[in-house]
């Protein structure tokens, strides 16, 4: 697959409404097609590299993170819970290749990002991600060329954390996106804008140390939600897109064996805050029987599907309950991470995990494993992501390769 065919296919997906076909069937919890076999109906959004696992610890994890430990990326998953992070100050460096089952070598996502203790209760932290697309030669819809481009995206992002309690904190962070995919570029006359905007997150954390092994444990909860901000838009029209407003619950359990070994089991559920897709019915039918509902795809008839003309504040409740689909395909729009971590002696870990995603909501399932190590000031993380299903994914069969630096050890190991 070209990459500029990526493009023009990401871009046409945010500017015209679906025009698809399809039934409603609440009983079977999901949308049914001609031949009344359920259908996909993943929700899509736009800016859709906010939502991409920017660390190799959590790329090992199967893409958990919400109740890990904390530590310099925490700020992308729950930033509360640098209120509780051990070390006074870290950094870590992300770099992600992206497609290379393609053959593209100029696509990556690179992440910065840390903490710094402010005081027992308190912590700030900072992040930084990067998405390169690479060059690419855009053309028209009869394959002339249009000229060439470099699409890119990036955020940057502060938080701040206290602890409210010896066991409960709270954090809040913004951040600011850029979304530069075809900046110049047109499709049938509509010229394609950069799109940029601010977001906030929000995030608590649950922490406590029962001593369940004889050796100690630890045990944490925490909630997150993440990128509530306004809609944008890639072109200069009124119609908007949602960004990916995600809701997420994680608990995480540490036993430590003994003073050199301990292991970790983490499980996240997250959940788009954003409308589920209703398609093009005309008319609207209920168990394809033909009975007509009382909802319809445009009841304003401007030309626009009415689940994407509600304001992003708005729909995050109704995001609960507005599936087609009913119940059923609500709790399809839930995905899963596992995530088991094996330390010795806090300088060696090894780690495995496993992400699902409903078949009808995106279908992403693989399993992933990396390795940490750390030496005095350094520390060094990888990843591998392997998929599980026929479903392709942009990181199949990648590695991705984090490095972080300990400021508090440096600091103590240089007598500061």
């Amino acid at each position: 697959m070209n990459l500029k065919l990526l493009i023009v296919i990401t871009v046409v997906g945010l500017i015209m409404p679906s025009m698809a076909t399809a039934q409603w069937s609440e009983p079977d919890g999901c949308v049914l097609d001609i031949n009344g076999d359920c259908t996909p109906n993943p929700i899509l959004t736009a800016l859709p590299f906010l939502s991409i696992i920017p660390d190799a610890r959590g790329g090992a994890l199967g893409d958990a993170g919400i109740a890990t430990s904390a530590d310099a990326s925490s700020i992308y998953y729950n930033a509360s819970k640098l209120a509780f992070a051990e070390k006074d100050a870290e950094m870590t460096a992300t770099y992600t290749p992206w497609l290379r089952n393609l053959g593209l070598t100029d696509v990556y996502v690179a992440y910065l990002s840390g903490y710094k203790k402010i005081s027992d209760i308190e912590a700030f932290g900072f992040n930084l991600g990067y998405f390169s697309l690479g060059q690419i030669s855009f053309t028209d819809i009869n394959g002339n060329g249009t000229g060439t481009g470099m699409p890119r995206e990036f955020s940057v992002g502060v938080a701040y954390t206290r602890k409210l309690s010896n066991n409960f904190s709270a954090g809040v962070g913004g951040k600011f996106f850029y979304s530069n995919l075809a900046n110049g570029q047109s499709i049938n006359g509509v010229a394609i804008t950069a799109a940029s905007g601010f977001a906030a997150d929000l995030s608590m954390t649950y922490n406590s140390n029962p001593d369940l092994s004889g050796a100690g444990s630890n045990f944490t909860a925490a909630m997150a939600i993440s990128n509530l901000g306004s809609k944008v838009s890639y072109t200069n029209q009124q119609n908007k897109e949602y960004i990916p407003t995600n809701f997420g619950l994680g608990l995480g359990y540490k036993i430590n064996m003994d003073e050199y070994n301990s292991i970790s089991f983490v499980l996240d559920f997250n959940k788009l805050l954003v409308p589920t897709p209703i398609r093009n019915i005309e008319p609207f039918l209920t168990n394809n029987t033909g009975d007509i509902t009382q909802g319809t795809y445009d009841a304003d008839d401007n030309g626009i599907a009415d689940y994407r003309e509600g304001s992003a504040f708005g729909n995050i409740f109704s995001s609960f309950s507005d599936a087609p689909g009913g119940f059923k395909e609500e709790i399809r729009e839930i995905s899963t991470s596992f995530g088991v971590e094996y330390w010795y002696d806090n300088q060696f870990a090894v780690r495995a995990g496993y992400f699902n995603e409903h078949a009808l909501k995106g279908d992403r399932q693989f399993i992933t494993i990396g390795l940490g190590l750390k030496y005095n000031v350094f520390g060094f993380d990888i990843s591998y992501l392997a998929p599980t299903n026929t479903q392709r994914n942009p990181l199949d069969n990648t590695l991705r390769f984090g490095f972080t630096f300990d400021f508090g050890a440096f600091d103590s190991a240089n007598g500061f």
